[in-house]
């Protein structure tokens, strides 16, 4: 899922920590990863990656499906381009069905909605 921020680059970043905090989540790294492509010679435009969640509701399925541990906590990816601000993630329910995550359809239409709330706090209307 991708959406179009209606800010720049670091007010996006900004606004998503605050509403992820706010949401009781926790931010677990933010990674400058046009920092890191500096720190090694190379160009990349303004782009960060946030890794946030919440162990109430991510605990319940890497218990029962440990594999979805490889994509929880959740991300989302901030990019800067010419005449926009990008944000992308991977819903839950992407997630549940690639690693065919059964009997938890009511937690992953919560993520989602979280997910939808969150990335709508900043996109475009």
């Amino acid at each position: 899922m991708t959406k179009t921020s209606r800010y720049s680059y670091a007010e996006t970043v900004a606004k998503l920590a605050a509403a992820i905090a706010s949401a009781g989540n926790t931010i677990f790294a933010t990674i400058d990863q046009s920092a890191a492509a500096a720190s090694a010679g190379l160009t990349l435009r303004p782009t960060t990656l946030i890794v946030f969640g919440n162990p109430k509701g991510g605990t319940p399925f890497m218990n029962a499906f440990p594999i979805v541990g490889l994509e929880l906590p959740l991300k989302l990816l901030v990019w800067e381009e010419p005449n926009a601000v990008n944000v992308a993630y991977a819903s839950m329910s992407e997630i549940a069905a690639r690693h065919g995550v059964t009997g938890m359809d009511a937690r992953v239409a919560a993520i989602d909605a979280a997910l939808e709330a969150l990335t709508s706090s900043v996109a475009v209307a």
